[in-house]
C-alpha cells in the first residue's frame, strides 16, 4: 500500500465552528435496510417541522455552512420534506439532500427545486437489496446511477453527487465507478468512497464511566466477518492503478492521528471521457480561502453551471504546477479551447478508526456534525447518545480488568 504524505496536500480548514456542511436528520425511517448503516430505521420518527427548525437555528447560531445535508433515515420519506428544504434556503444555506433515491419522482424534484433544492447526494451500493437490483454489482449499478444523474440534469442545474460504502468484496469496483464518473462528467460532479466501519469486539471493549456497554444494542456493532480497517490510501492506490495522473489536492486527517485520511479530496478537469488533469493543493487553498474571503464560509457544493466552467479554472495554474499541467494538456488540441472543461471532485471517507491504544480516531473538522438536546454532536455516532445519554469510551480488551 502507497504510503502518503499528508504535508502534500492542503489541510482543509473546516472546524467545528466554521465548516462546509452541517448534518440534519428530519426522520430515521428508511424504505431500505443497508449493511453498514450507523442508524436504527424507525417507521414512527419524523421529527416535526418545529423542531426542525429548532435544530437549524442551532447550527446557525453555532456554525458557520455553505450547505445542509438533508439526511436521515432517508429525509424524502418525510411528509414535510419540500417545507424542509425552503426551511433550509430562508436560511441562506444549500439545502443537499441525502437519499437513496427509492421514493424520488420527475414531480417531486420538481417541486424540491421550486423549493430551493441545491443538490443530491445519491448513496447506491450493492448492499442495499434495492428492489429491482438485488444481487447486481457495482458497475451494473451504474446504469442506476446514470438515470438518477441524468433526472437531475434534464430538470437542470442540480448538482448531482453519488457514496458507495466501499467493502471487502466491492473494492475491486472502485477503478470502474471513476470511469464511469469520467465518461459522465458533464451530469456528475462528486462521486464519494465511504470505507466500511462496524463496532469490532475483539479488538476493544467498552464503557460508560465504570459500566462496560454490551455495544450488540446498537446498530452498527457486528461480529466481523469482513474487514472494518480499510484505508483510504488502499483506495487511492487502486484508482492511481487506473489513471497514473491520479492526485489528491486536500484531506482531513484523524482527531486523535495528525498523518491519517479521513477526507480525501481529488479534483480533476475533463471532458467526457477524458481526463485532462487535476487541481493541486494551492488551487484549492485559493477557492477555499476566496470563497470564505467573500461570503464568509467556507465552499462545500457547486451548481453544475459552474463546475463545467472548468476553464476559468486553469487561469490559477499560476499558483499551481498541476494545474499548469493540466492547461498544457487540455491546449494541446487548439480546438479545445470552444469546449466546456468540467471539474469532477473524488472524495475518499474513512470513518473512525480504533487505535491500539483505544483510542477512536474521529475526522478531525468533521462536516457531517448534526444537533442532539441543542448540542453539535457527530451524527456517525448518534446511536450512542440516544441509547446512553453519551459517547461510549473504547479501550484495549481486557485493559480495564473485566472479563
Amino acid at each position: 500500500m502507497i504510503k502518503l504524505n499528508h504535508l502534500d496536500y492542503y489541510r482543509l480548514p473546516w472546524n467545528l465552528n466554521d465548516n462546509s456542511i452541517s448534518w440534519l436528520e428530519p426522520t430515521a425511517k428508511c424504505n431500505l435496510s443497508c449493511d453498514g448503516c450507523y442508524r436504527q430505521n424507525e417507521n414512527d420518527s419524523h421529527k416535526s417541522l418545529e423542531i426542525i427548525k429548532q435544530e437549524l437555528d442551532v447550527f446557525t447560531r453555532l456554525r458557520k455552512a455553505d450547505g445542509v445535508s438533508i439526511a436521515g433515515g432517508d429525509p424524502l420519506t418525510h411528509p414535510d420534506v419540500i417545507s424542509i428544504v425552503k426551511e433550509v434556503k430562508k436560511r441562506n444555506l444549500k439545502p443537499i439532500i441525502n437519499t437513496n433515491g427509492l421514493a424520488l419522482t420527475k414531480e417531486l424534484l420538481i417541486e424540491l427545486k421550486k423549493a430551493g433544492v441545491y443538490g443530491f447526494t445519491f448513496h447506491i451500493d450493492s448492499k442495499q437489496g434495492r428492489p429491482g437490483w438485488k444481487n447486481k454489482n457495482e458497475v451494473e449499478l451504474n446504469e442506476l446511477r446514470y438515470n438518477y444523474a441524468r433526472m437531475l440534469a434534464d430538470v437542470g442545474n442540480i448538482s448531482c453527487s453519488f457514496n458507495s460504502t466501499v467493502y471487502e468484496d466491492t473494492i475491486q469496483y472502485v477503478p470502474e465507478m471513476v470511469k464511469w464518473a469520467e465518461k459522465n462528467i458533464d451530469i456528475v460532479q462528486v462521486m464519494v468512497f465511504i470505507l466500511y466501519r462496524a463496532v469490532n469486539n475483539n479488538l476493544v471493549d467498552f464503557y460508560l464511566g465504570p459500566q462496560k456497554i454490551d455495544m450488540g444494542e446498537l446498530v452498527y456493532n457486528e461480529e466481523p466477518v469482513e474487514r472494518t480497517d480499510i484505508k483510504a490510501e488502499e483506495v487511492w492506490e487502486l484508482i492511481k492503478n487506473e489513471y497514473p495522473d491520479f492526485d489528491s489536492c486536500a484531506y482531513l486527517n484523524g482527531s486523535e492521528k495528525p498523518d491519517s485520511f479521513k477526507w480525501l479530496l481529488s479534483g480533476r478537469l475533463g471532458v467526457k471521457g477524458k481526463i485532462y488533469g487535476h487541481m493541486g493543493a494551492k488551487a484549492m487553498e485559493i477557492i477555499q480561502a476566496g470563497h470564505h474571503m467573500l461570503f464568509d464560509r467556507y465552499l462545500a457544493y457547486s451548481e453544475p453551471r459552474l463546475t463545467r466552467k472548468g476553464r476559468s479554472m486553469l487561469l490559477l495554474g499560476a499558483f499551481d504546477k498541476k494545474l499548469r499541467k493540466t492547461a498544457k494538456n487540455f491546449l494541446k488540441n487548439p480546438f479545445n479551447i470552444f469546449r466546456k472543461l468540467h471539474y469532477q471532485s473524488i472524495m475518499i471517507i474513512q470513518p473512525v478508526d480504533f487505535l491500539e491504544d483505544g483510542r477512536q480516531n474521529m475526522c478531525d473538522g468533521c462536516p457531517d456534525i448534526t444537533v442532539w438536546n441543542g448540542k453539535l454532536v457527530w451524527s456517525c455516532r448518534l446511536e450512542e447518545l440516544l441509547k446512553y445519554g453519551h459517547n461510549v469510551r473504547s479501550y484495549p480488551k481486557g485493559f480495564m480488568g473485566h472479563n
